[in-house]
């Protein structure tokens, strides 16, 4: 017979998209630019992540093209999406972005690791503010 936690939310979203969460006998690891594409998201605004509707097409033709932030390498995309979501939302994030960011390759462990990271930077900024 088989179990599922429902009582963790991110464990049930990868468990309904198929991807099986995977012990790791190593500790997760990013690559120095992966951790690049974490700092950066901190700047980012949330409305990054969105994509643009019809009248923000119209105007980019019109007046010129905004910058588009999205990254080219689809793996780096999903965690710069992540990030972002992180640093304005803290671990409110979307089942849908927790199953795009395992599809892209990475694990649970690196999930958290990424989440426990953004949630000290934004620990240290609030008492910063202070």
């Amino acid at each position: 017979m088989a179990y599922l936690n429902f009582s963790d939310p991110h464990e049930a979203a990868l468990a309904n998209g198929g991807i099986a969460s995977v012990v790791d006998e190593a500790p997760a690891r990013l690559s120095p630019l992966e951790w690049s594409v974490v700092a950066l998201a901190q700047n980012e605004r949330l409305s990054s992540i969105g994509r643009p509707g019809r009248v923000a097409t119209a105007m980019a033709k019109l007046f010129g093209n905004r910058r588009n932030p999205a990254l080219a390498d689809g793996r780096l995309e999903a965690l710069r999406r992540l990030a972002v979501i992180a640093w304005h939302r803290g671990y409110a994030i979307d089942s849908s972005e927790i199953r795009a960011f395992g599809q892209a390759g990475f694990s649970m462990a690196q999930y958290e690791l990424v989440l426990a990271s953004i949630s000290r930077g934004r620990d240290a900024l609030n008492r910063r503010t202070r």
